[in-house]
């Protein structure tokens, strides 16, 4: 059963002070009790007045939670970090950085450099487990992202970026970046993230020829030119064009423009929602776990 995701009082509830989102860092990194590394017993870590710190209860050694961690010598509070934590994990379109600089109060570049960061955690957190296998499906298809350049018409390709993506049904999906639709740029994305003896749905596209012949895949395709949707044999992309309609409201809607430099960590945080769909409730324990890392 899909669980909700946690709502703005109840996450405020749970995180309501600074004091807690650092107690929380301390608990997920060292637990109620554990051995200290200057005396070597087992202990329980109290909190120091006007530090980041806990101190043991028997030599007073103290640890750090935010230590080795993103949070390590911010000036901005836990609490904020928290706080847009939160908001990139209960929207399906994302956060831009001006709405974090409206919402927290901080500079827009301090915002910026916060959501990149957070985008970061998000594509490690994922992770890319190869898709696929025997009886199980996977859609391949490929896209443009980028504006319309003023004086050209909407086919113009010359601003725009190439991305590719697997879409497994029922499951997951993986993107990349990819320099151009020639099957030389497609193919070592499939085979390294495809299982063998997947079934491969694809539209018709010709750096798709011959993908029968690969991995033993079994390849199906749905010709689109010819106003299928789905084909006889079942051949359908209909589960990753979604996923793009959804990346692409996000870019021109919330984001308005992404760079080249910068698209793959947007990638990364639309695939870990997407992966996430089905356990909205874990997406924001997981981000912040990833974080205390």
């Amino acid at each position: 059963m899909k669980t909700k995701a946690p709502t703005l009082r109840q996450f405020q509830d749970r995180f309501p002070t600074e004091e807690s989102c650092l107690e929380h860092l301390k608990l997920v990194r060292f637990g109620e009790r554990h051995a200290c590394e200057k005396c070597g017993k087992d202990a329980k870590f109290y909190r120091i007045a006007a530090r980041r710190s806990y101190g043991c209860e028997y030599c007073g050694h103290q640890i750090y939670p935010t230590a080795d961690t993103p949070f390590h010598k911010t000036r901005t509070s836990l609490h904020d970090w928290f706080h847009v934590m939160f908001l990139f994990c209960s929207t399906r379109n994302g956060v831009a950085a001006k709405e974090v600089e409206r919402q927290i109060g901080v500079t827009y570049k301090t915002a910026w450099r916060m959501c990149h960061e957070i985008r970061k955690y998000m594509a490690i957190v994922d992770g890319d487990e190869p898709l696929g296998g025997p009886f199980k499906t996977v859609q391949v298809d490929e896209t443009y992202i980028g504006g319309v350049v003023r004086g050209k018409g909407r086919g113009y390709k010359g601003n725009k970026m190439v991305v590719m993506g697997l879409w497994q049904k029922g499951g997951e999906v993986i993107t990349r970046v990819v320099p151009d639709r020639r099957k030389g740029s497609l193919l070592p994305h499939i085979t390294a993230n495809v299982k063998p003896y997947s079934e491969l749905h694809t539209d018709k596209h010709g750096a798709y020829t011959d993908m029968g012949t690969v991995n033993g895949y079994w390849h199906k395709q749905v010709d689109h030119d010819a106003g299928e949707y789905v084909s006889k044999d079942g051949a359908t992309t209909n589960g990753i064009e979604g996923f793009w309609a959804q990346l692409k409201r996000s870019i021109n809607g919330t984001h308005i423009h992404v760079s080249q430099k910068h698209l793959s960590k947007y990638l990364g945080e639309f695939e870990f929602r997407h992966n996430r769909r089905n356990r909205p409730a874990t997406m924001l324990s997981e981000l912040m776990l990833s974080f205390a890392r």
